[in-house]
């Protein structure tokens, strides 16, 4: 997708503060964060949101969650807890349309969210 900001993150077109990297997933910090921590783990093939997700994609997703997990342990703030959010849809709240989690945490989150 040439107008994604994602992909363009992706083909190395806009920096960003990578936090992890593997074949098939990125994750770098928010430009805009809502806690402490608050990093997107994408996808590096274009998915525009689950809505329009594979099986392929879906196997893709699972390993994107085991990261995530990885991560808030390798930081430190497993324990503590945090939260994974994925929005669909305008309604939903998306922004970007490619497939991404927001891993947000360092501090108390509450609910509702919004």
């Amino acid at each position: 997708m040439s107008d994604c900001i994602f992909c363009k993150i992706v083909a190395g077109e806009i920096p960003a503060k990578v936090v992890y990297e593997d074949d098939e997933m990125m994750a770098f910090e928010d430009i805009n964060p809502q806690g402490p921590v608050h990093v997107q783990f994408i996808s590096k093939r274009h998915i525009p949101n689950l809505n329009e997700a594979t099986e392929e994609d879906f196997e893709l997703m699972g390993r994107i969650l085991k990261q995530i997990a990885r991560y808030s342990r390798q930081e430190g703030f497993s324990e503590a807890g945090y939260r994974v959010v994925n929005n669909v849809g305008p309604d939903g709240g998306q922004e970007v349309y490619h497939l991404h989690f927001h891993l947000i945490g360092g501090r108390p989150l509450q609910w509702p969210p919004g």
